[in-house]
């Protein structure tokens, strides 16, 4: 089932702008201390690094991505999930917007 609201959040309004403007995110908190991401990737091939392991949830669009260390690219839609182990990185193609929430683990 894919997200299309979240409440009970705080939002920080200040956008984290990543390659040139491809990725545009914002920062969100729930009341109980989680932190969360909620973006878009413009069509672009990126590589994203990770400090903490990640899930990417597509809400919208959809995305190709390759973990570090694999040669497959894979697919993710909307309502679709993948992992991304920590201190890792990833690759992510995208055709058209690609609109995410990124759950830190």
């Amino acid at each position: 089932m894919t997200t299309e609201k979240i409440d009970n959040i705080s939002v920080t309004t200040q956008a984290n702008v990543y390659f040139d403007g491809k990725c545009v995110s914002h920062g969100i908190t729930f009341p109980d201390g989680t932190k969360k991401s909620v973006g878009v990737v413009l069509p672009s091939t990126l590589t994203f690094k990770t400090g903490a392991p990640e899930i990417m949830e597509c809400v919208a669009g959809a995305c190709e991505y390759k973990l570090a260390g694999t040669d497959a690219w894979l697919t993710s839609a909307p309502g679709e999930k993948f992992s991304i182990p920590g201190n890792s990185s990833f690759d992510i193609r995208v055709a058209e917007a690609y609109h995410y929430i990124c759950h830190f683990g």
